[in-house]
């Protein structure tokens, strides 16, 4: 994952000679609104657990950990199918209807009161919403050169962190407002009014685009050209599929996310539990690692970008994040502010990485097989977003105590780093006749 800048004057100068903003002001609110939506309404079940759903319906830990980790099994199965259309129909129809199906679903979540039920529509929430980031981080690659993506990138998943930061907030004070199913139905809502102003305001490509100049949109599609004509052919999608760098990095994201998911989904849980504070202060307090993780993003992929290198901007991070985690661990329930500390500084460094993390994959491999390559590393990363969620909500329900849990993420984040390394950039072979010439 170490990539240089195609042009011998590195990222910064390709940056500064873009001969226009207009993609930035348009495109990057837009992406990062999306994904916001996207997160509050997967996000949200963890408030709604501790705000009385678990109580209301009288689930045990299992089913409870179960009903939070539906939803990455639905969003498993349909990654790759989303990434495929992405690339090669089209992003924005599919994130258009993908924005009114998962409102709707997201607002049954406080209307349906069975739980079988409860676990189709988690279910179904995930399948929805399996095409938003392979075909956001798609819509972006067309629009954003290699010396622009890591930043393009973070402005989208900064949707995570930011979400998370007021989410735990504003619902935990709506949720004591009204009711852990109000909650639910508001929520829902803005998806589906926001899915008409993204197709207003969107295109697939630059060439569609009216309100692009046409010295920026020759700008894009050149450099974008110049490119894809560095890479090596993938001989088909198959075998980019299973090639080194996406197995690698699809296990690397499942190990991560395991992390990221167990942590997001259970540390309100985890805040009220060891606190004894209301559900209106354990937001405010679960939001607090949030804040951190916005600045370091911001700061990580814009070195990332001018520097011209993705792997040295991932894995320390993810490093430094299996050692607070453990460090938690060692603390233990005993002294939980001391150890929330340190679950702070474990939450900003596991969220650091994301914007070179996803902006190296489309520079890993051509055109025609990003998309369902990033499809797939994504669905692992699903996969693991399941695992977390449950095993955590089932080890802090079997043990009492959520030392075990932080011990599991220290275990998982360790592992994501220690693989980052071994990922390879993809570069094109030298003709004979390029050979020749350099030598003569």
């Amino acid at each position: 994952m170490t990539h240089h800048s195609a042009t011998s004057h590195g990222p910064a100068r390709a940056v500064a000679a873009s001969p226009g903003r207009a993609r930035w002001a348009r495109l990057l609110p837009i992406a990062f609104v999306t994904y916001s939506l996207a997160y509050l309404d997967r996000s949200n079940y963890s408030i709604g657990v501790a705000g009385g759903l678990k109580t209301d319906l009288n689930l045990d830990a299992g089913v409870s950990a179960l009903l939070g980790a539906l939803f990455f099994l639905g969003y498993f199965l349909f990654q790759v199918p989303a990434g495929v259309y992405a690339e090669r129909r089209s992003a924005r129809t599919l994130i258009f209807w993908s924005l009114i199906a998962w409102g709707v679903l997201a607002s049954l979540q406080g209307v349906v009161s069975d739980v079988v039920w409860l676990m189709v529509v988690r279910f179904l929430l995930g399948v929805v919403e399996a095409a938003v980031l392979p075909a956001m981080v798609i819509f972006l690659s067309h629009w954003f050169t290699k010396a622009e993506r890591g930043r393009a990138n973070t402005y989208l998943i900064l949707g995570n962190p930011v979400t998370v930061l007021w989410l735990t907030a504003v619902s935990g004070y709506l949720v004591e407002a009204t009711s852990w199913r109000w909650m639910f139905i508001i929520e829902g809502v803005p998806a589906i009014v926001w899915a008409f102003v993204f197709r207003a305001l969107v295109a697939d490509h630059p060439h569609q685009a009216r309100w692009l100049s046409k010295d920026e949109r020759s700008y894009v599609e050149d450099a974008l050209d110049a490119e894809q004509r560095s890479m090596t052919p993938a001989a088909s999608l198959w075998s980019a599929l299973r090639s080194r760098n996406v197995v690698i990095l699809s296990v690397q994201y499942f190990l991560w996310s395991l992390g990221v998911y167990g942590f997001v989904f259970w540390l309100p849980s985890i805040v009220k539990a060891a606190s004894g504070e209301g559900i209106g202060m354990t937001g405010l307090i679960s939001a607090i690692p949030y804040v951190f993780a916005v600045i370091l993003m911001v700061v990580n992929s814009r070195l990332s970008d001018l520097s011209g290198h993705r792997n040295r901007y991932v894995w320390p991070w993810l490093a430094l994040s299996a050692v607070a985690f453990y460090g938690s661990y060692l603390i233990g329930p005993s002294n939980f502010w001391a150890a929330f500390v340190l679950l702070v500084v474990a939450g900003a460094a596991m969220y650091a990485p994301y914007g070179p993390f996803f902006a190296a994959i489309p520079e890993l491999m051509p055109r025609d097989v990003a998309g369902p390559a990033i499809a797939l590393v994504n669905s692992l990363g699903a996969l693991g977003g399941f695992a977390g969620s449950y095993l955590v909500g089932w080890l802090d329900g079997a043990t009492g105590s959520s030392s075990a849990s932080f011990l599991l993420m220290a275990v998982s984040l360790a592992g994501s780093a220690v693989l980052i390394p071994l990922v390879r950039p993809r570069t094109a072979k030298p003709s004979r006749s390029a050979l020749r010439t350099a030598e003569s």
